[in-house]
Parts: C-alpha cells; structure tokens; sequence
C-alpha cells in the first residue's frame, strides 16, 4: 500500500494537468474558440431539430413492411434520422473552423470540438447495426471515450498514471489500470458467456431425442462451465496465478458453511430434480395448495403456474424434503370422482346410465378407459353415486371439466325427472300436557 498514490506520481501528474490548463485552456484564443463552439452548438441544434421532425414524420410506418434480414439497415437509417442536430452541428463547426483558419486565428480547440464530433457520429451510426441493445451502447461508450483521450492528448498519460497507482497481494502486483482491464474483460466474457449460454439452450431444446429435464440440466452445465471459464479468465487476466486460488476456494467454503447452506441446498436440489427426472418442465404438480404445471426448472426455484395465472417460485428443497404430487409424473392420464346424489324415489340406475351420457359428451373425457358411475352408498337424504372418468390434459384444469359435467347432468336429470334431494328432517311434535301420557 506505500507505493499507492506515492508523492511522486502525484506531483508529477499535478505538475502536467496545471501545465496543460495554462496553455491550452486559459489562453484568450481559447475562449474566443469556446464561444464559437458554443454558437455553433446552439444553431445547429435549431437547425437540425426541425429536419429530424421532418424526416421521422416521413418514415414513420415505412420500415413496417421490410424484411427480418434488413433490420440492420433499418437501424442505420433511424440512427441517421436522430443524429440529424448533431451532424447539423458537425457542419457548421467545420465552416466555423475554414473561416477562422482563413481568418489567420487559432483553430486548435475548434479543431478538437470537430474531431471528437465525427468520431462520435461515425461510431454511434456502425454500433447502431449492433442488434443487442448492451452490445451497441458499450461499444458506442468505449470506443468513443478511448478516441475522445486519444484526440485530447490524455490517453497516454492517463494510462501511465493508472498503471503507477497499485499495490502488491502476496507476489501479484495489481494497478488500478490492470484491475480496470479485469472489469472490462469480466463485463464482455460474462455478458459473451450469457449470449453463448442461452444460444446452447435454445439449440438444446431443438434436439427432439432429448426430454426436456435432461435439456434444463444440460443447459445448466454449459452455463456453468461458461461462467467458470469466465472466472478463470478475469483472474488471469489481472495476473493471479491459479493456485493462489487454494486460498480463496477454502475460503468461499467456510462462507457457503455459514452463511449459504440454504442457497447451496437449493442448488444441488435442483440438481438432484434434474437427475432423477421426477419433476420435468410440463409436469402438473401439486405441493400444499399450490396446484399448477412447471413452466421453468432454475438453479434455485421451480416456477409453477396456477390456473389463474399466479405463478410460485417454490424453493428446490421444498420439493425434495416435502409431499409432492405430481400429476403427471409417468403418465398424463389422471382419474377424477365426482360425487352425485338422488333421491330415493328416482331409479338409480336410470340415473347412472345418465351420468355417464353426460361424461361421454365432453370433450375431454377418454373413452379408453371410459367413465363409469357406481353406487357408493345410501345416505341420510339420497342415494349416494359417484362418477369417475379419466383425463389426459390436466394442466387445463379438472375443476372445469367437473362443472361442465353437472351442468350436463342437472340438465339431463331434469329432462326424465330424476330428483337431486337436499337434507329433510321429520320433526314429531308431542301434542300431550303434561302428565297426561
């Protein structure tokens, strides 16, 4: 830490910066050229505003019916259209700069103003055909940063005063230019790392041989290799030697002891679901009163989504260490029970033989095996029958194939008289007085 910001380095760069305002900023043929940059700022905006309104008013709509393959060159035109007040003023700052060079004045900040200008156009308009929208902006913001030092003189030794302000971990020596560097290669290797990762999950689930828990898991792996790799790399890059990781790796296990069971539990369950294939994307499960199918299997949480479109990240260790039912774990076929009563002046059979009618007109309803009512029992106020059919699809919901069904049967039932009965009591009143029994 004693060769960070060191008095040397410090007056040095204190000494040039003091310099370089002097000459270059504080000088009267400097201001004059301000001035000018600033009148020509504010026509060019005034200008080049009205043009733009113009232009996009003449495009709107016209790009609707271009094919997918030139939305490249659709970018470029709408980057065009908005960069109109800036080339506006582009324009006038070079007429701006023949006239004062003609004039015999100094152009030297005018000269700077314009440089940084094109560069700024030229690269927002090539970045503009970068489709990811993270992509166009940092290259846009890097590259035009790394030009703007570059036009302005500072580039050199903007990088010289970094590379000298560091400090030393063990046998590394790390600059603020190096840890910079690092940061820069993480942000594009990990961003490289997600595009690539989901690129291999989208082609994963193409392959039609393979079952969609074993394409989540396999798209896990490349995402984690992907992101090791990614790691390893950043390291590397600001110079740390791998075995130095020894360290770090013992520990990262004391914290994950602490402080991540619960995160390291969740992952490894989510491994473990993805191995033994008991809950797949697809599959209806229930858990509790969460009744839904498996729209996404993560690294932490199930995404499961109910019928009325609640969706519940439930925990992965939940579904190992808790009762699951899964509705569709070896096959899609499940039976439903429907209770059902009469009274006792309807025939029953008469009845069951209309009950399973009613099942048969659905839609929904197999036929292989097909719907059957039994009698199950007689109660204090009817005769107790209970339907049963099967379904394939119950990720549509069971509670609406069962009310479609009794609305087929309240209605069949009313057609032959058949009675659906509700809870009657006799009640006996002793009309005798007292003593007289």
């Amino acid at each position: 830490m004693n060769e960070l910001f060191s008095a040397e380095t410090v007056r040095a760069w204190s000494e040039w910066t003091r310099q370089w305002l002097v000459d270059r900023v504080l000088a009267p043929q400097t201001l004059v050229q301000g001035l000018v940059v600033l009148a020509a700022v504010a026509a060019g905006v005034m200008a080049g505003r009205p043009l733009r309104k113009y232009f996009e008013a003449r495009l709107e709509g016209r790009f609707d019916d271009w094919p997918a393959s030139w939305t490249r060159l659709r970018r470029l035109l709408e980057a065009a259209v908005h960069l109109i007040p800036a080339a506006a003023v582009t324009v006038l700052l070079w007429v701006a700069s023949l006239v004062v060079r003609q004039a015999g004045g100094e152009t030297l900040l005018l000269g700077i103003v314009l440089t940084l200008l094109v560069a700024w156009l030229t690269i927002k308009l090539v970045s503009s055909m970068l489709l990811d929208r993270f992509w166009s902006r940092f290259v846009a913001g890097t590259a035009w940063i790394l030009a703007a030092l570059h036009i302005v003189g500072v580039l050199g030794p903007g990088l010289a005063f970094l590379d000298g302000i560091g400090f030393s971990i063990g046998k590394v020596q790390l600059t603020l230019l190096s840890l910079f560097k690092a940061a820069v290669v993480l942000l594009v290797l990990l961003r490289l790392g997600a595009w690539l990762g989901d690129t291999a999950e989208r082609r994963l689930r193409q392959i039609s041989g393979l079952t969609p828990s074993t394409t989540v898991l396999l798209s896990k792996v490349v995402k984690i290799t992907l992101f090791t790799l990614v790691f390893l790399v950043g390291l590397n890059s600001v110079g740390i030697d791998f075995t130095a990781l020894a360290v770090f790796s013992g520990a990262v296990g004391v914290g994950v002891g602490f402080g991540l069971q619960k995160v390291v539990g969740n992952f490894v369950s989510g491994i473990i679901l993805l191995l033994d294939k008991s809950i797949k994307p697809g599959d209806v499960i229930q858990t509790g009163d969460v009744y839904g199918w498996i729209s996404n299997l993560r690294g932490r949480y199930v995404s499961v989504v109910t019928r009325d479109g609640k969706e519940y990240l439930i925990p992965n260790e939940d579904l190992i260490t808790q009762q699951v039912i899964n509705w569709s774990f070896s096959n899609r076929k499940i039976r439903l029970k429907v209770p059902i009563g009469i009274s006792y002046g309807s025939d029953p059979r008469e009845a069951m033989d209309l009950v399973v009618g009613a099942a048969r007109e659905m839609d929904r309803v197999l036929e292989n095996p097909g719907p059957v009512c039994r009698l199950v029992g007689f109660g204090d106020s009817s005769v107790d029958l209970e339907l049963r059919f099967w379904i394939e699809d119950p990720q549509n919901g069971t509670m609406n194939i069962q009310s479609d069904i009794l609305l087929e049967v309240w209605d069949r039932f009313k057609e032959h008289g058949i009675e659906i009965p509700f809870p009657q009591r006799d009640v006996h009143l002793d009309v005798t007085g007292p003593g007289e029994a």
